[in-house]
């Protein structure tokens, strides 16, 4: 297989309040829009929003908005990003800030139709999951990780 492009379409019951969500709060770019799907990018990446009655669903599955999905968006510098996204109305963390010893610093925010958004700085792991990465697929330090950003206890 020749793979040229991978991104979610997640199915809402509100393709246009949805969108507005993803360009207003995290700074995607409509790319096509019509009532019933609006195609986004940001960047490199991209994610497309569908409407569940829509007929190019199959009929099993249509009237069924995106349930059980989490998305992760990496970012540079997640403190910045939680600082910037907990000051806007509207917006809902429900896991806060912080830091685990699988590699990653995050928090996790809920978008359109429940659909939980993950915002992740990978940093180092730490413990027992130092060894669970093979090898050229480690987390690399990060700038934030050797600035000495603390961890959700306050520890570095």
């Amino acid at each position: 297989m020749n793979l040229t492009s991978l991104y979610p379409v997640l199915m809402t019951g509100d393709v246009t309040g949805a969108a507005a969500f993803y360009r207003e709060v995290l700074g995607f770019e409509t790319t096509f829009a019509t009532d019933w799907y609006v195609s986004l990018r940001h960047g490199r990446f991209e994610l497309a929003l569908l409407d569940p009655t829509h007929p190019t669903i199959p009929a099993e599955f249509r009237g069924r908005p995106a349930h059980g999905v989490l998305i992760n968006l990496e970012v540079t510098d997640v403190d910045a990003v939680h600082r910037k996204l907990t000051r806007r109305a509207g917006v809902e963390v429900v896991l806060p800030l912080r830091t685990e010893d699988f590699g990653q610093r995050h928090f996790i925010l809920t978008g359109p139709d429940g659909v939980l958004i993950d915002v992740i700085t990978p940093i180092d792991p730490r413990g027992e999951y130092v060894d669970k990465f093979v090898e050229s697929n480690a987390p690399t330090v990060r700038a934030a990780t050797a600035a000495g950003v603390p961890d959700s206890e306050g520890s570095q």
